[in-house]
């Protein structure tokens, strides 16, 4: 994997626990703001558009979580870089604490070059 993918990779890696911080400070703080407002001024506008957004945005980002998480497994056990016996427990740690886990698997296993052993290196 190339350098550009693999900044583009953990950008949307680490935006989902970015979005999760920015989607409940807009809750709670839509939710003051609701409740500051009179009732009957309230009636009859609808949804506002910001919410409309911000559900959006949250939709798409948990459909980024699903490809994150196949994408992530699927290299996991297709890389050669992990051993077998680790392979199982990481597939759970990506599949149950993605959001936390795929920003540490990116730098442990694709950030990171492998080292090459001296049973790799050409012989001159």
């Amino acid at each position: 994997m190339k350098k550009p993918a693999k900044i583009a990779l953990i950008i949307a890696s680490v935006w989902p626990f970015g979005w999760m911080i920015l989607f409940f400070v807009f809750m709670f703080g839509t939710m003051f703001f609701f409740s500051s407002t009179p009732k009957s001024a309230a009636r009859g506008q609808g949804m506002p558009p910001a919410i409309l957004f911000f559900f959006l945005a949250h939709f798409l980002t948990i459909l980024l979580m699903f490809g994150l998480t196949a994408f992530y497994i699927v290299y996991l056990f297709r890389t050669d870089r992990i051993t077998q016996d680790k392979k199982a427990l990481w597939a759970i740690v990506l599949f149950m604490g993605n959001m936390l886990a795929f920003p540490v698997f990116w730098y442990l296993y694709i950030w990171k070059e492998p080292e090459i052993t001296d049973s790799q290196l050409p012989s001159a």
